[in-house]
């Protein structure tokens, strides 16, 4: 059943996780992954945060049982934290091919826009945006006619949506 769409808005609390610690998780994916592990101090580095704000929202995914800690410090995470760093990771990379390769977003606001909406975007959609940047890129010759189309396409706009 589809929510109202009075209702929608509701949708952002039904996350697994926050924003926040969805960062958090990936973060400590990363730096396994890079470096063979990950402490808090890491963490909080990767970040940009202070070690006892990476502390709080660590802690608390470690109740949740997204993270585990070792007795030498390191974190890891759980079955349930990789899925959602993996997750996480892969609409990423859906997104930002999608703003930089299809659109032609430049890197820099590519890369915002990416986090803004990464966490956000649900399985589905993830799955169907998957299933058309595969098509934009094969050899069909609708996709090459498209992709010929979108590259010479005028986006001037009549009005700037600055002003409303």
């Amino acid at each position: 059943m589809e929510p109202e769409t009075s209702d929608i808005w509701k949708e952002f609390d039904r996350n697994v996780v926050s924003h926040s610690a969805a960062h958090h998780i990936v973060a400590i994916a990363e730096l396994r992954e890079r470096n063979g592990y990950a402490r808090v101090s890491d963490v909080a580095r990767a970040l940009n945060i202070t070690r006892g704000s990476a502390s709080l929202t660590l802690k608390v995914l470690k109740q949740k049982g997204f993270v585990l800690e070792a007795e030498n410090r390191f974190l890891k995470l759980s079955e349930k934290g990789e899925t959602v760093a993996n997750t996480v990771i892969g609409k990423k990379h859906l997104i930002h091919r999608l703003l930089c390769e299809v659109l032609g977003v430049g890197e820099a606001a590519a890369e915002v826009d990416t986090c803004k909406i990464e966490h956000l975007i649900g399985y589905r959609t993830a799955l169907r945006l998957a299933q058309f940047l595969r098509f934009f890129e094969s050899d069909d010759p609708r996709a090459r006619a498209f992709a010929e189309a979108w590259a010479t396409h005028d986006s001037s706009c009549e009005h700037d949506p600055q002003e409303g």
